[in-house]
C-alpha cells in the first residue's frame, strides 16, 4: 500500500471517528468559564445558559468564574485549554472587542486562537446613582459633575469592560471629570452605590442592575443603547439624556478554541441555536433585558471582526488606549 493512499485512508478514519464522537458528545461534564466575579450580567447569563446546555446534553454544565483585567484572565485561560470541546467560555465585548482594540500586548489572539459557536444576545449597560444624589437626570448628573470636578465616583466591573468604556466615553463627549473605580464584579460595585457607600456605578443591565432599579434601590439615569429596553421603559437612553448618537451595548456569545474538532463546534452551536430559539431560555433571557440574537458561527466572526473595528476607532479618537 503506497503511502499517499494510507495517507487517505488514515484521514478518512481519523473524520468518521471525529464524527462519532461529535454525535456522542458531551460524554462528561462541560464547563463555561466567566471571566468575571459571580453576580454581574456576564455570570448571570452564563448561570441562565448552563441550565439549558445540562437540560439539553443530559450531562452537567458547571460554570467556572475566573475574574480580573476585564474578563482577560478568564479568557486567556480558556484560549490555552485542551481544544476538546470540555472548555467553552462565556465570551462578551470586553474579552472580544474592547480589550483587543485597547491592548498594547495582547496575551491571546481573540480571533484565530477561538472558535464561536454562536451569539446568545445583546443588552445596553446602564448608569446608576444613589437616590440620595441630587440629581434626577442624566443632563442633571453632568452639570453637577461640571461643578463638582474629580468628587464623583463611579463603580464598574474593572479597567477596559464594556460598562467602564461607557462611561470613559461619555467623559470624553461631556468633557466631565469623574474618577472611576474598579473592582473585580459589577455586582459588588452596585452592593456600594445601594448602600451608599459609592455615588454611582455602571454595569449590564441583566443581572442585578435590573433588579435594583426595579426595587428603587438606586435610581438609573440612562441605558447606553440606541433604544430604551422593555424590561425599564421608564429609563431613557444616554442619547435621550444629552448624549446625541451615543450607542454602546454589551453583548454575549459561546467560544471554544480554534482548535476544538469542526464537528464538535457544530454540534455546539446547533444545540445552542436550538435552545435560544425556544420559549423556555428565550424568555429566560428576554426577562434579564437581553436581546437573543442566535446565529452560525460565520455570523457571530463577522460581529466580532465588527465590533473590533468599531471599537478601535472609539478608543483611537477616544484617546483609550493602554497606557
Amino acid at each position: 500500500m503506497n503511502t499517499v493512499l494510507k495517507a487517505l485512508i488514515a484521514t478518512l478514519l481519523f473524520g468518521a471517528a471525529t464524527a462519532v464522537s461529535a454525535q456522542a458528545y458531551p460524554t462528561r461534564p462541560v464547563r463555561i468559564i466567566v471571566g468575571y466575579a459571580p453576580g454581574g450580567g456576564v455570570d448571570t447569563t452564563a448561570r441562565i445558559v448552563a441550565q439549558a446546555l445540562t437540560e439539553a446534553w443530559g450531562t452537567q454544565v458547571i460554570i467556572e468564574n475566573r475574574p480580573g483585567a476585564a474578563g482577560s484572565v478568564g479568557t486567556e485561560y480558556t484560549a490555552k485549554a485542551a481544544p476538546d470541546g470540555y472548555t467553552l467560555m462565556l465570551c462578551q465585548i470586553a474579552s472580544h472587542a474592547i480589550t483587543p482594540a485597547r491592548s498594547r500586548k495582547p496575551t491571546y489572539d481573540h480571533i484565530n486562537d477561538f472558535a464561536f459557536p454562536s451569539m446568545i444576545g445583546a443588552v445596553p449597560n446602564v448608569f446608576m446613582i444613589h437616590p440620595s444624589m441630587p440629581a434626577k437626570t442624566l443632563r442633571q448628573y453632568i452639570a453637577y459633575a461640571k461643578a463638582h470636578p474629580g468628587k464623583l465616583n463611579f463603580g464598574s466591573s474593572g479597567v477596559g469592560a464594556s460598562p467602564h468604556m461607557s462611561i470613559e466615553l461619555l467623559k470624553s463627549i461631556t468633557r466631565i471629570d469623574i474618577v472611576h473605580v474598579p473592582y473585580k464584579g459589577a455586582a459588588l460595585a452596585l452592593a456600594d452605590v445601594m448602600s451608599g457607600h459609592m455615588e454611582s456605578s455602571v454595569g449590564n443591565l441583566a443581572g442585578g442592575p435590573l433588579g435594583a432599579i426595579k426595587a428603587g434601590r438606586v435610581r438609573a439615569l440612562g441605558v447606553t443603547s440606541a433604544k430604551r429596553n422593555k424590561q425599564v421603559p421608564d429609563v431613557p437612553t444616554f442619547a435621550e439624556g444629552g448624549v446625541p448618537g451615543f450607542d454602546v451595548s454589551s453583548w454575549y456569545g459561546i467560544c471554544t478554541q480554534s482548535k476544538v474538532p469542526p464537528a464538535i463546534v457544530a454540534k455546539i452551536s446547533t444545540d445552542l441555536n436550538k435552545a435560544l430559539n425556544g420559549a423556555a431560555l428565550r424568555k429566560r433571557l428576554e426577562d434579564q433585558a437581553i436581546e437573543v440574537t442566535p446565529g452560525t458561527p460565520e455570523q457571530f466572526l463577522a460581529h466580532i471582526k465588527a465590533e473590533t473595528a468599531k471599537w478601535t476607532k472609539v478608543v483611537k479618537e477616544a484617546g483609550l488606549e493602554e497606557r
